[in-house]
């Protein structure tokens, strides 16, 4: 029969259990800042007494979503108020370079009475200001937006400075504003995110709270600025939160039809990029559209190889000329100025351009032209650093290759069915989604800002293919490029935690080695030295249940804690356990049992069950949690290697 512990011994662990309770053990490992609210929730998940803690349940929505959406909802009013002001300061800054007047009339600068000489000197003077701003300002305001947001999030936990709210919207407009050839919806996204990152972080959020009121923010600016609430949402899964959870989707959500509502009674309920109604395709049509698209995809590919290398080229003039970055704008705004004295239509967002050749109105080697000045004029100014989206560009020249290309095959094989408009609004998207990477937000975009239902099946089909091609030959898209040179690889695609398809039954080791409270350390001592010479148990265990006379948990140690020279011989495994122990279901998932060894700072956990949460089925480790990514991972290796023999 196996001696009873001391009653002296009895009281001090009783009293370790009641002051250890709801404290972490010293040494442990560090939490990250997100996961700071998750351990005080898990305080309560102690069952059976205070000695025991397990993983919380697993919540589909936290205890503050609702009050994220209720922020969410204020950020989306916010997200478009400051579409609309941002607008206006394109228009007036348009009005004012271009027309020689203050009004915030939305104007295209192709219809100011400007001679050759402006039309040179007025981009280059917005190029000096945006390079001013920039290097005295923030840095931060060079680019288009969406890949500055991006980092912040990957990289950053989501906290952009406040003074990049107000610099990059007036950085952005000046340089719009005087013939830029980009689009506003960047600005306006890069802005609204950073509306929510600050609030977040006035509120003292976690870094994924903040990350949620960012793709708010963002999603926001998209909808107030196009009108496509759905869309946005789309676009702040793919391109911003990495994520498809409800505690994300419904905040950015409400955000996003917020502004698309405030949208509606600024400017109205129409769409966009108004175009005629459009026939149902036939069956040779859609196979043409698939080939488009195809195309449409190889050409985004080149496109964010020339957009990088003249990148590169800035950089190659500024290390070997000693041209500082804060001149690079004005020097591309200087081609910038020479291609609108040749096609004036070149410059400022272009939104007319779209709708012209979504509707057949812009055809021919006019169209061509257009679209070939556009993309060199975008491309250099974008890579010299200046502020300005991509989005509208990448819509003018999609849509203009679509419609010049379906108006070929029109001509070429009346008998094909191919309809140009159709053509173009599959080049519009299909570019969309072949340079950035968002399939689904391209699909939904082009819907909802022509309103056009007929489309749908030759978009899914054409923006199919692009993103296929674009994938075959660029790894990274336009908007992660940037990142993957500055902080290295990036993964956007997202995929439910493999972790979280295992049960910790299916991984624990059955064959548990465990201590007795009641064994003296000296005969502990001798056991762990007789199986470091191979005598015995095994000698790489590093942490042992203690299991009292009646085989029940009540505690963990370590191997560290039973060699600890400051414990004498004679005493007892019961009074070397440091805290409460740390236990996991044997229903839970891989996933909880990993969180909750972060939390705990522990590396290996008890498996109990529900019903009796004291009796050790068995044991999880950190080395089963990578042990259950084997299959997967053989598997994988296997399908390519029968692929390549096949």
């Amino acid at each position: 029969m196996s001696p009873r512990l001391p009653e002296r011994t009895e009281q001090r662990l009783k009293l370790k259990a009641d002051l250890g309770h709801g404290s972490r053990a010293e040494g442990s490992l560090p939490i990250a800042a997100g996961l700071a609210p998750e351990i005080e929730s898990t305080e309560d998940e102690s069952p059976e007494g205070s000695d025991l803690r397990a993983p919380r349940d697993y919540e589909i929505l936290g205890g503050r979503t609702v009050f994220i959406c209720a922020l969410a909802l204020v950020i989306g009013a916010g997200g478009a108020l400051i579409a609309q002001v941002f607008t206006r300061l394109i228009a007036m800054a348009t009005n004012l370079a271009y027309y020689g007047r203050f009004s915030s009339a939305l104007v295209e600068p192709a219809g100011g009475m400007r001679g050759p000489l402006m039309l040179l000197a007025v981009p280059v003077i917005g190029g000096l200001i945006v390079g001013f701003m920039a290097r005295y300002g923030s840095p931060a305001i060079r680019g288009h937006g969406i890949p500055e947001v991006m980092e912040k999030i990957l990289y950053g936990e989501s906290r952009i400075p406040a003074r990049v709210t107000v610099l990059k919207p007036l950085s952005a407009a000046v340089a719009i504003g005087t013939g830029g050839p980009f689009g506003a919806e960047g600005p306006i996204i890069a802005t609204g995110g950073a509306l929510g990152s600050l609030v977040g972080q006035h509120l003292h959020m976690t870094a994924d709270e903040r990350k949620t009121l960012l793709a708010a923010g963002a999603a926001a600016g998209m909808a107030a600025t196009f009108g496509t609430p759905v869309s946005a949402v789309l676009l702040a899964v793919e391109l911003l939160l990495f994520e498809y959870r409800p505690r994300s989707i419904i905040p950015v959500s409400l955000a996003s039809a917020v502004a698309a509502g405030m949208r509606i009674a600024f400017t109205g309920s129409a769409p966009v990029f108004p175009i005629p109604q459009l026939l149902q395709p036939s069956d040779t049509a859609l196979a043409f559209y698939v080939l488009l698209g195809a195309v449409i995809g190889l050409i985004s590919v080149g496109i964010t190889r020339f957009t990088y290398g003249v990148e590169d080229a800035f950089e190659v003039l500024g290390e070997r000329y000693h041209v500082h970055w804060m001149w690079w704008p004005a020097i591309g705004a200087l081609l910038v100025g020479a291609l609108g004295i040749i096609e004036p239509r070149i410059l400022g967002v272009g939104y007319p351009n779209i709708i012209g050749a979504l509707s057949g109105s812009i055809v021919g080697r006019t169209l061509l032209l257009l679209v070939l000045l556009k993309f060199i004029a975008w491309s250099v100014y974008l890579a010299s650093g200046t502020s300005g989206g991509v989005l509208a560009p990448l819509f003018t020249i999609g849509s203009g290759l679509g419609g010049w290309l379906g108006a070929l095959a029109a001509v070429a094989a009346p008998a094909v069915g191919v309809d140009p408009r159709i053509a173009a609004l599959v080049g519009m998207a299909a570019i969309f989604a072949g340079a950035t990477h968002a399939l689904l937000t391209a699909i939904v975009f082009a819907f909802e800002t022509t309103r056009q239902p007929v489309g749908l099946l030759p978009l899914l089909l054409g923006c199919a293919a692009a993103y296929l091609v674009s994938l075959m030959f660029n790894r990274h898209s336009l908007l992660t490029e940037k990142l993957v040179r500055r902080e290295g690889a990036v993964r956007t695609e997202y995929e439910v935690d493999h972790l979280s398809h295992v049960l910790v039954r299916q991984a624990a080791t059955r064959d548990v080695v465990t201590v007795r409270a009641n064994q003296t350390l000296a005969e502990v001592r001798k056991w762990i030295s007789a199986a470091g010479e191979g005598k015995g148990a095994p000698s790489t265990h590093q942490g042992f249940p203690v299991l009292d006379e009646n085989a029940l948990l009540i505690g963990v140690v370590t191997r560290r804690d039973l060699l600890d020279p400051r414990y004498a011989d004679d005493e007892y495994v019961a009074e070397t356990i440091k805290r409460p122990a740390a236990i996991v279901y044997e229903d839970s998932t891989l996933r909880d049992a990993a969180d909750h060894m972060v939390l705990e700072g522990v590396g290996r956990l008890p498996v109990v069950s529900r019903d009796n949460p004291r009796v050790v089925l068995g044991i999880v480790s950190r080395s089963d949690l990578l042990t259950a990514h084997a299959p997967r991972l053989s598997a994988a290796r296997d399908a390519k290697v029968t692929a390549r023999w096949r």
